[in-house]
């Protein structure tokens, strides 16, 4: 008996179900037996830059410490904070009272000498020497006169007494006036006398021995100071440098004469070049790091004294060269690592040799070529099959070494 058309269409729709149900088991058996993706990466040529970061803060070669010489009160300051002051500029005065007076004492006494005393001096000795004169003709005449027959011997021992006390006041007169003569003994006398009331009333003014910026100042109009109490600290004018403690890892990658960007933590949004010119000769044990400093041949108007720098230090660079995301290196060995490369849609392992080191991506000098796939992570065995979820090579600006410091800055 043929079937109704009832129970023909309830035998279709069985076997729909039947059929939808074996769809979806194949389904999940064919997704089941994928190959898992894992995230991996092209192999290609970038520019691959090392470097070292660190962070330090700005100095000067030398700061000075600028003091009285004697105990005093200050009656006047002349200069303040951030000015900029030359050598032998006055810096503050003290009260001068007592030490004018004497200065002006011994300028007196030397005034004296020469408008009144040489004067007289030289007065007396030239009336000496015309005594004399007239003392020497009056003994010839006597003497004359005597040899004749016509004069006493008593007039001629007279004449004789006469020159004699001329000479003596002719002698004496010329040590006088020679005592007082330009250049003599009482000249440089007093002239020392002046020099040094004057060198002592020089030191009521305090001065800048050298050239700078007022970095601080310790004094006030009335305060009294003491001789050695620091009352200015300048910053001498000369090169500009950052002082950089680094971390002892990062030695071998320093040399003189490296070039560095520097960002001063003020103004984030400038930098400014610096060069390495030094680096010390020791690590310090306490705190691991080593001093390196930087100079700054063109420091900007805005950078000021102990500013906060981080300063990024080029310690080499590559121009287009294979490079491999640090991630992806495996049994790294120095210079020797093994990375998973997908071939045949499986991980093999590849040895490489390394070059150059970044923060993110490794310079590849030999086991790889431009277009190889490698897979990142470490949860991928060799030999696994695998599927790839291709990435983008890390930024080429994030390619840098950071292996400055994270200890703080000693003295800071």
């Amino acid at each position: 008996m043929p079937a109704s058309p009832k129970t023909s269409l309830f035998s279709w729709s069985r076997l729909l179900w039947v059929l939808l149900a074996l769809a979806v088991v194949a389904a999940v058996l064919w997704w089941r037996s994928r190959a898992p993706e894992v995230a991996g990466y092209r192999i290609e040529a970038r520019h691959l830059v090392q470097n070292v970061v660190a962070t330090g803060y700005v100095i000067t070669p030398s700061r000075v410490q600028v003091a009285s010489e004697i105990t005093g009160t200050v009656v006047k300051r002349l200069v303040d904070r951030g000015e900029h002051v030359r050598a032998g500029q006055v810096l503050l005065e003290l009260r001068a009272d007592q030490t004018t007076a004497q200065l002006e004492q011994a300028r007196a006494a030397l005034r004296q000498l020469i408008e009144q005393t040489r004067p007289q001096a030289a007065a007396a000795l030239a009336q000496a020497r015309v005594q004399l004169e007239q003392a020497e003709r009056d003994y010839k005449r006597a003497q004359g006169v005597f040899d004749a027959g016509g004069g006493s011997a008593q007039q001629l021992e007279q004449a004789q007494t006469a020159l004699r006390n001329a000479r003596q006041q002719r002698d004496s007169a010329q040590a006088a006036y020679a005592a007082v003569a330009p250049g003599g003994a009482q000249q440089r006398v007093l002239e020392a006398a002046l020099n040094a009331a004057s060198a002592v009333n020089a030191r009521n003014v305090v001065r800048a021995g050298v050239s700078g910026v007022v970095l601080s100042r310790n004094v006030e109009v009335g305060d009294t100071v003491t001789p050695g109490q620091p009352l200015f600290t300048l910053a001498m004018d000369g090169a500009t440098e950052i002082l950089l403690p680094v971390n002892e890892q990062s030695i071998g990658h320093l040399q003189i004469g490296q070039q560095a960007r520097c960002v001063a933590d003020a103004y984030p949004d400038r930098s400014f070049k610096a060069q390495v010119n030094f680096l010390a000769p020791q690590v310090d044990r306490t705190t691991g790091t080593l001093e390196v400093r930087l100079r700054v041949p063109d420091p900007p108007a805005w950078l000021k004294q102990d500013m906060t720098v981080s300063a990024d230090i080029v310690t080499a660079q590559r121009e287009s060269t294979l490079v491999v995301p640090n991630e992806a290196l495996r049994k790294v060995d120095g210079d020797h690592a093994t990375v998973l490369v997908l071939r045949d849609g499986r991980a093999e392992p590849q040895q490489v040799r390394l070059g150059l080191r970044g923060l993110t991506l490794t310079q590849v000098t030999s086991g790889l070529t431009a277009g190889e796939a490698v897979i990142g992570g470490a949860s991928v065995q060799a030999g696994e099959r695998v599927r790839l979820q291709r990435l983008p090579l890390p930024a080429a600006a994030a390619s840098a070494t950071a292996t400055g410091n994270d200890l703080p800055v000693p003295g800071r």
